[in-house]
This record gives C-alpha cells, sequence and structure tokens, in this order.
C-alpha cells in the first residue's frame, strides 16, 4: 500500500536557472542538444512521457509516465575532464533529493560511475553527454547535457538489465513514498545549485570527500568491465580526477571509464 507524504509547495527553484516541462519527447537529452545553441543559461529539461530514452552506451532506458527523466543543460568552464566531474555533483544532488523524500529509514548510497542505490537496488542513473567542443590543449566543452532518470513509481523488471547488474527498484517500491515528477525536480534542482556551488569554489575535493561517504562497496570487492578488459579487485577510493581506484593481484589500478558489477 502506497502512502502520499505531503511535501511543502516547490518553492526553492535556484535562481538563474530556467525550467521546461514538456508531455513528451524523443528524449531529454536530445531536446537539450536542439535547444543548447539557443538557451542563455543552465536550463532543466523535463518530459513526462519519454519515446526513444536511452542510457550509458546506447542501452534502453524505460521510463513509464510517474517516472522522472530530466536533462540539464549548462555551459560549465573548464577542459573536458574537468567538466566531466558533474556526474559526481548529479549523483550527490540525487542523494540528497532522495533523502529528502524517503525520510531517514531509506539506505542510498552512489555506484561509480554514475547510479544512485536505494536499499541496495538502482533507482536512478545519469548520463553525461558534450553537445559540442572545441579542438586544441584547453579548449572547453560548448554545453554539457546531464540526463537524469529515477524511478519515481515503477522500475523496470530484472531480466531487462544485464547479467550481474543491481536490481531495478523504484521510490515508490521501496519506500511506499508517492512524489510528482515535477516536485522531485525542484529537490533535485536546488541540490545540485548546491553542490555545483562548492565544485566551482573550492574544487573537486569537497565533491570527491561528500562522494565517498556515500560510496557504494567502498573497501569491498567489485568487478570493473571496460570496453576491452574486465578487472577485480577492491574499491580503494576515488582518484583526484574522479577515477576508480582498484587494488588489484597486479597493484593498484586507475579506471577511468567502466561498468561495475558487485
Amino acid at each position: 500500500m502506497s502512502t502520499d507524504r505531503a511535501f511543502p509547495d516547490p518553492t526553492a527553484w535556484p535562481e538563474g536557472v530556467a525550467r521546461h516541462v514538456l508531455d513528451e519527447v524523443d528524449s531529454t537529452n536530445s531536446e537539450a542538444a536542439r535547444l543548447a545553441p539557443h538557451l542563455t543559461q543552465p536550463t532543466w529539461i523535463m518530459a513526462r512521457r519519454q519515446t526513444a530514452a536511452r542510457g550509458r552506451r546506447g542501452r534502453v532506458w524505460v521510463s513509464p509516465e510517474g517516472n522522472l527523466a530530466a536533462t540539464l543543460v549548462m555551459r560549465p568552464a573548464g577542459e573536458p575532464a574537468q567538466v566531466a566531474l558533474r556526474s559526481f555533483v548529479a549523483a550527490l544532488a540525487l542523494a540528497d533529493a532522495m533523502a529528502l523524500v524517503t525520510g531517514p529509514g531509506a539506505v542510498i548510497s552512489l555506484k561509480w560511475p554514475n547510479d544512485v542505490l536505494l536499499n541496495g537496488g538502482k533507482v536512478a542513473g545519469i548520463l553525461l553527454e558534450s553537445t559540442g567542443a572545441g579542438t586544441g590543449t584547453g579548449a572547453g566543452v560548448n554545453h554539457l547535457a546531464i540526463g537524469i532518470g529515477v524511478n519515481l513509481i515503477a522500475a523496470p523488471p530484472q531480466e531487462a538489465v544485464e547479467p550481474g547488474a543491481a536490481v531495478p527498484v523504484s521510490v515508490l517500491g521501496e519506500t511506499g513514498v508517492r512524489i510528482a515528477p515535477e516536485d522531485f525536480l525542484t529537490y533535485l534542482a536546488a541540490a545540485f545549485a548546491r553542490w555545483e556551488g562548492q565544485l566551482v569554489t573550492w574544487g573537486f575535493a569537497p565533491v570527491r570527500n561528500a562522494w565517498l561517504g556515500r560510496a557504494a562497496r567502498l573497501g569491498q570487492p567489485v568487478t570493473a568491465r571496460t570496453m576491452t578488459e574486465t578487472i577485480t579487485g577492491t574499491f580503494d577510493t576515488l582518484g583526484e580526477d574522479g577515477s576508480l581506484i582498484l587494488k588489484t593481484a597486479a597493484g593498484r589500478r586507475a579506471i577511468p571509464a567502466a561498468d561495475v558489477y558487485f
């Protein structure tokens, strides 16, 4: 049985950030790419329905109406590697928003590189895409699209995900709490603005420390699968560049990109 919790009116939308709410779109990241050249400020794009949602590495993302499908498009300063650290900002923002919605009884953790877990199951994913980048040394990214999907009311079936991947869960199924996507987006946008301020003001260190404080499987065995190899080791820490640091039988390894299984 679900429990409809009372949530405050959305009044904490961050200043200087725009919001577009659409009934239907192919994907919010695709819409972000189309709108990016015309935007003058960071903008959240939310869709009640997506017809061609996608996840990392081109995987299909199942997103029924009632779940959150949103993308933040922004133009951050810095080189591409620095810009990509927004995945950790987004993860922390999701964790904060999730904690506000679910209350203290839920267990929220962050799975490297881009997932949020609720009671051990995958409840949210993050997809970063550059909508244009300059060339040459020191060149930055023209626009960054941060796509976020949250299973608020429904999760895909286990058979729809890869073997060994985290079991999909929903906020409603795990906690009995129901919240409208528009309201969750307000909490998420406000939290993202706070963590973005930390990153811009103090650099990656406070973001990294906060992320490690919520990291799933820290100090425990994990398996990282890259495009070319599978590496098993103990999740030691997060690198200064956001890479996964594993202690393996062959020594310490820094892994910049992979899918992680445990």
